[in-house]
């Protein structure tokens, strides 16, 4: 199915002497382990030499205690992965690490570049040897061929970021610096918080509030931020800043993110409730209760239940120990993980006239199944309601969409999928009203899933996208 992408949790920190940077990085991968469930890692920094401990599975399987660290580690960059084709390896999860002449450098991806299969073949070419399918190790080997005919990591970067199409988060680790850069777009979050005596990166606020580190901002758009161990200061280059129109992918405020993070300046718990009021505006219904799917449905099922003066009511228990089945790399273990992870409250919706709030619907077996437990459980009507518009086209730039064939909504039409669902009415938020998800309107979001419009150019040879790039 071509290259590895993904969509994952970045985690990294200095502390000059006040944080106990192994338990920092642990902490940190738990707050972001919704964002990736396949396997984890940590590399940390002694003295200037890199080491690293990563394998498959989740936190508490990979890491059931922090890393033994020498008290002398002060830097270290973490990630959780969220594999979405390609092989599952213990070669795939991150952070990778190079050892090179110019000195070994760690680093850590969020995202999916558009062009990696033509930079690859280019390194090919000249020598470079691949030992993963990421394109994350095509980053690293751009910025190491960078690194010859530059003074500094962070001029490499520049120059790489240059050559780099798609979406990317990096975080990336030397000898003596901490960087974190984010694409010209903007695609994936990631933010900076203040310890007492350094500074954490982090893909969501909420892991910041995890190390009790205080959020100072965004990272930019375009920008890197240089952490330098020797001074403990916070350096910006922006030479790539204002290059292109801001394309958040809107999916981390539907579904991706925590809702306590704050992305953007934007409240992902606030968003959610905000679309669930568009809902109940754009598509009414004469109703008993509303519930939500757990867990990124239950805060737009909050805001329908507000604007439509509809009663809120839990309709279903979740299992805390099952994993997000969206995110299963797999069709097959998202079928098995939604038979035992949800469980309808029967005193909830029996007999009742039912509006179920779900974040999206992408595939369409989730959601049929869902509403067959609710039909199960005794519900006379269901309505279904998405906070999200239809998927009709794939996404290059880190989800799980890489191709129209699996799309519900481009299969069918609206009856159909109304009668395949087994649902009495169904109603989508509308892509015009995703602009609005936030207060900030110089806050730019990418829909391309949506809308076929999208920010940068797809990969070459791609039959799939049907419109032109902006």
């Amino acid at each position: 199915m071509g290259a590895l992408k993904e969509a994952c949790g970045l985690f990294g920190l200095y502390s000059a002497a006040s944080m106990d940077i192994s338990l920092a990085c642990h902490l940190g991968l738990y707050a972001l382990q919704h964002r990736g469930q396949e396997g984890c890692g940590i590399a940390w920094n002694e003295r200037g030499v890199l080491s690293l401990e990563k394998d498959l599975g989740l936190v508490a399987e990979v890491f059931p205690q922090p890393p033994e660290v020498s008290p002398s580690t002060r830097m270290a960059i973490a990630h959780t992965r969220y594999g979405t084709s390609g092989e599952r390896s213990r070669e795939n999860v991150q952070p990778l690490l190079i050892r090179h002449q110019m000195g070994s450098m760690a680093l850590a991806h969020n995202g999916n570049l558009t062009n990696d299969q033509v930079l690859r073949s280019d390194l090919e070419k000249q020598g470079s040897l691949f030992h993963t399918t990421s394109d994350t190790e095509v980053i690293a080997y751009i910025i190491t061929k960078h690194r010859l005919g530059s003074s500094n990591v962070e001029e490499a970067i520049e120059k790489a970021m240059d050559e780099l199409k798609g979406s990317y988060s990096l975080l990336v680790m030397t000898a003596g610096k901490l960087i974190a850069v984010r694409d010209p777009y903007g695609f994936k979050p990631l933010c900076i918080g203040k310890l007492e005596d350094g500074y954490v990166f982090a893909s969501e606020s909420c892991a910041l509030d995890a190390v009790g580190a205080r959020f100072l901002r965004d990272v930019e758009p375009g920008e890197i931020c240089i952490v330098d161990a020797k001074t403990g200061q916070l350096e910006s280059r922006t030479s790539h800043v204002g290059k292109r129109k801001g394309s958040l992918c809107v999916f981390e405020l539907i579904y991706f993110a925590r809702p306590d993070s704050v992305i953007d300046t934007i409240s992902v718990h606030q968003a959610r409730l905000r679309s669930g009021a568009f809902l109940a505006l754009e598509h009414p219904a004469q109703a008993d209760v509303v519930i939500g799917v757990p867990d990124s449905g239950i805060d737009a099922a909050i805001g329908y239940a507000w604007q439509s003066g509809i009663p809120y009511g839990i309709g279903f228990i979740k299992n805390k120990y099952i994993g997000r089945t969206f995110i299963q790399p797999k069709q097959g273990e998202r079928e098995c993980g939604v038979r035992i992870k949800l469980n309808p409250i029967a005193s909830t919706v029996a007999g009742k006239r039912v509006v179920l709030i779900d974040d999206s619907i992408v595939r369409g077996t989730t959601s049929k199944r869902i509403v067959r437990l609710l039909r199960e459980a005794g519900a006379k009507e269901v309505h279904l309601r998405s906070s999200a518009p239809p998927f009709l086209h794939p996404c290059y730039y880190g989800t799980d969409i890489d191709s129209r064939k699996d799309l519900f909504a481009h299969k069918y039409s609206h009856q159909e999928m109304q009668k395949i669902l087994d649902v009495d009415s169904l109603g989508f938020l509308l892509p015009e009203q995703v602009l609005k998800l936030s207060d900030h309107p110089s806050i730019g979001f990418c829909s391309a899933c949506f809308t076929g419009s999208y920010p940068c150019e797809p990969p070459q040879g791609v039959v799939d996208a049907s419109s032109e790039s902006q």
